[in-house]
């Protein structure tokens, strides 16, 4: 009798391994492949370098005049008088004030924006993500490159089927025919 209940308890310790007879399947995804060659990720990626293409011109410009007025300064020390030099030299000093603080406020600016950016972008990638994976029955996912992963087959890569499907649904809907 102490075997046969013995033998039970081991076969009910043992059902829920049996259980499990479909293998868990992972996959994985690069994520940053997903950003940079998706048309939403373009977008945004085009929308930030417009922004920092901006700044860089304004900073440029920014040094363009404070170049001149270093070298007016120079060029003209012989002949202007001291006070028109001090106000030059106060002016040359304020514009350089003025550029390295345009410089942190634009670094901020685009830093901030492209968070943003990253953090509207993710939102809408979740989702993505989330359908494939329950579409393909898979037990979990991981980013490719950040999950500490070392290697991983190309068979488990998921990342042109979600890339495919982001810019899908990302597209706009066609507009409707006009009726007459």
């Amino acid at each position: 009798m102490k075997k046969l209940l013995v033998s039970l308890a081991v076969a009910a310790l043992a059902a829920p391994m049996f259980a499990q007879s479909a293998p868990a399947r992972i996959a994985v995804i690069d994520v940053n492949k997903v950003l940079m060659s998706s048309a939403p990720g373009k977008a945004a990626y085009e929308r930030l370098k417009k922004m920092q293409d901006d700044r860089i011109a304004k900073a440029t410009a920014m040094n363009d005049e404070i170049a001149k007025l270093d070298n007016d300064i120079n060029t003209k020390k012989l002949t202007l008088s001291e006070d028109k030099l001090t106000d030059m030299a106060k002016q040359l000093s304020d514009k350089k004030i003025a550029a390295q603080r345009f410089a942190q406020d634009a670094d901020r600016e685009v830093g901030e924006a492209r968070d943003k950016t990253l953090q509207d972008l993710e939102a809408k990638i979740k989702p993505v993500i989330d359908a494939v994976g329950k579409e393909m029955g898979l037990a979990a996912i991981f980013n490719k490159f950040e999950s500490g992963l070392v290697y991983a087959s190309d068979a488990i890569d998921i990342t042109d089927t979600v890339i495919k499907r982001f810019t899908d649904t990302a597209a706009p809907a066609p507009a409707a025919p006009k009726k007459p």
